[in-house]
């Protein structure tokens, strides 16, 4: 489905998704591997958009999905990035993960980390899969 149609329909949705929250931004779409599409967001107010740990960045993907899912009338799979946010927010994970795993194996005690988005979980389980010395 990897159209300039399908670039164009993403970008004027966001756009205008951005437009009715009164955001004032710019949006690039890219498309990647896998019919995987990135929008890319350039806007001052990006702590409004990201909002508490990336919860309003990822409501805004949520019905940015839908909005393209009924022009398109089939499901595109997006990703909504707001100042590298998701790409820090990668690394910040998986240094965290390999913190915890030492901890783990320094203590010899489970390690319990705090509640994460399953986005956010499948990062700290690549980040850790190479690693035998913990589960």
């Amino acid at each position: 489905m990897a159209t300039k149609k399908t670039l164009k329909l993403i970008e004027e949705s966001a756009e205008e998704l951005l437009q009715k929250l009164q955001i004032d931004a710019k949006v690039e779409v890219v498309e990647g591997e896998e019919d995987l599409y990135t929008v890319n967001v350039v806007t001052s107010e990006s702590g409004l958009l990201i909002g508490f740990h990336g919860e309003t960045l990822s409501s805004f993907q949520v019905v940015l999905g839908l909005i393209v899912y009924k022009k398109v009338g089939e499901w595109v799979k997006l990703i909504v990035e707001v100042g590298d946010y998701r790409a820090k927010r990668a690394e910040q994970l998986t240094a965290m993960a390999g913190a915890y795993a030492n901890q783990a194996i320094s203590t010899g005690l489970p390690v319990v980390l705090p509640p994460l988005p399953p986005s956010e979980r499948r990062v700290v389980h690549i980040a850790l899969q190479e690693r035998s010395d913990v589960e």
